[in-house]
């Protein structure tokens, strides 16, 4: 049975930093990625990496502040989150098992975790 449990969810003050960490078990997975959904909004891409580790993918608003990252031993994926805005409050999601060319689309992805509640304050 597959299983993704996300962890390091929190409140945090706005230019602050959280580290999010997936935990997978029952498969590994070639690609891993990081969704988040806000309130009233759907849910929306974040980063994907691939098995290598060097092959990534982020959204346009987070390059350069969210980093992810992978232990394939642990069999875990991780978003180092940076400078933190209040518009990336949302509930993030580990995600598992997107062709790499889809890693956009939620609908591709076969396994999610339950999500960890980020909030950052003004």
């Amino acid at each position: 049975q597959v299983q993704l449990v996300e962890s390091g969810g929190g409140v945090v003050q706005a230019g602050g930093s959280l580290r999010l960490s997936c935990a997978t078990s029952g498969r590994i997975f070639s690609v891993m990625g990081w969704f988040r959904q806000a309130p009233g909004k759907e849910r929306e891409f974040v980063a994907a990496i691939r098995w290598s580790g060097y092959d990534t993918k982020y959204a346009d608003s987070v390059k350069g502040r969210f980093t992810i990252s992978r232990d394939n031993v642990k069999n875990t994926v991780s978003l180092q989150t940076n400078s933190l805005k209040p518009e990336d409050t949302a509930v993030y999601y580990c995600a598992a098992g997107s062709p790499w060319d889809a890693v956009p689309s939620p609908n591709e992805w076969g396994y999610w975790g339950q999500g960890t509640q980020v909030t950052v304050s003004s």
